[in-house]
């Protein structure tokens, strides 16, 4: 049987072949199935001649042929055939085969997928098609739509990158700022995506989580100064080390304070925590530098009883300070209550119960029930538990949380 090609590899070289066809010959949406295509032909070919000594270059070359291909069979031929037979005016292209090993597109495709004209569904759709090189049906399963529902996203979202006129280049000065930060939160999503699904029956999908670690480390390899890129990468790997812990056998939840923390992934937990401790001293802490260090309080602290609550306080009203975002104030609820007692978390949660962006949130009554229950008041956190299971959305959240109050009811 022949050797399979490693789909670390392929997954890799996507985007840098795709900038690569981008760059030469512009039409984004046709230029990224011309690379799907020349994906696929790379997984029938390799496995029985072989990988070429240069696979980026073969990639581009195949890319390419391909493309000619589809701009021939579309309408007004001639006109298409002189857009391929010239050089875009301002992104000239060395020859397939001899582009700098240096001249990684993948951060100018990042951009153009978070394009700010793209709904952030959109956007995540068309990162993980184009710069992750998961096909159309991976990502609706992994967003449990359908795959034609998917289809018309990405489709939708090729036209809409098109009829922005956006060039195939790296923005400049305060909009390459503002579109970092677009990227950054489309992986931010994405990953958060994957570790705590917003339906379905699982609680988290690992092959999202993966694949936003995965981009993340990209823009940290091409950005590798950004102190918030680097406290991105340190807060998905100090928060997806505890991914082992965090389901039993069944698949039930098993809140941070009752997992067993030998299973926490050490290689994440020492990286992120390197990551984030580089990131700080540099002097400009950003969101998710802030978070990350959150988490790995949490992460290096070696009992739950032993976590830092006053620091992780302190982290926590710093993000507050820095934006109004409801849920870093319920996080900072909980944290009040670990470690000034339940009666003054309670207090700061009494000012979220009217935040709309909150009111469908199963999490405000979660955290409710459970400071309630600390507080030694098992009749109200047993109907706030209630109120929270109908509220989540996946069922080992539901179960958890009619479990806990099944057990005050006994």
């Amino acid at each position: 049987m022949p050797p399979s090609v490693p789909e670390d590899l392929l997954r890799e070289l996507a985007p840098q072949a795709l900038g690569a066809v981008v760059r030469r010959y512009g039409h984004f949406a046709l230029a990224e199935d011309a690379v799907q295509e020349a994906l696929l032909a790379a997984a029938t070919q390799w496995p029985e001649e072989g990988v070429p000594d240069d696979p980026r270059a073969w990639l581009i070359t195949v890319a390419a042929r391909r493309l000619t291909d589809l701009l021939r069979s579309e309408q007004a031929r001639r006109r298409r055939e002189e857009v391929v037979a010239s050089r875009r005016p301002d992104a000239p292209a060395p020859a397939a085969g001899r582009t700098p090993a240096d001249s990684d597109d993948t951060l100018i495709l990042l951009f153009m997928c978070c394009h700010p004209s793209l709904s952030p569904a959109s956007q995540i759709a068309l990162t993980l098609r184009a710069v992750g090189g998961l096909t159309t049906a991976e990502i609706a399963r992994a967003f449990l739509v359908p795959e034609a529902t998917m289809t018309r996203r990405i489709t939708r979202a090729k036209q809409r990158v098109k009829d922005s006129g956006v060039p195939f280049r790296l923005p400049r000065g305060a909009e390459r700022e503002r579109r970092l930060g677009a990227v950054l939160h489309v992986l931010y999503l994405i990953f958060n995506e994957g570790y705590a699904s917003t339906s379905g029956p699982s609680l988290h999908r690992a092959e999202l989580t993966a694949e936003a670690i995965r981009l993340t480390r990209i823009v940290h390899r091409l950005l590798p100064g950004d102190p918030e890129v680097a406290g991105l990468l340190a807060l998905m790997l100090l928060t997806d080390a505890r991914r082992p812990a965090r389901t039993g056998p069944d698949g039930a939840l098993v809140p941070m304070a009752e997992q067993d923390r030998s299973r926490w992934n050490a290689a994440f937990v020492a990286e992120g925590v390197e990551l984030v401790t580089a990131a700080l001293s540099r002097g400009r802490p950003g969101p998710y530098q802030l978070q990350a260090a959150i988490a790995a309080l949490h992460d290096e602290a070696p009992t739950a009883e032993e976590t830092d609550w006053p620091q992780i306080t302190a982290l926590y009203e710093r993000l507050m300070d820095m934006s109004d975002n409801p849920v870093v104030a319920l996080n900072h609820a909980v944290a009040v209550a670990m470690s000034r007692g339940p009666a003054a978390g309670l207090a700061r949660l009494d000012r979220l119960r009217h935040d709309t962006r909150l009111a469908d949130d199963h999490r405000l009554h979660a955290v409710r029930a459970h400071l309630l229950e600390r507080s030694g008041d098992p009749v109200a956190a047993r109907e706030a538990y209630e109120e929270a299971a109908r509220r989540a959305m996946t069922l080992p959240q539901q179960r958890y949380l009619r479990a806990r109050a099944t057990r005050l009811t006994e």
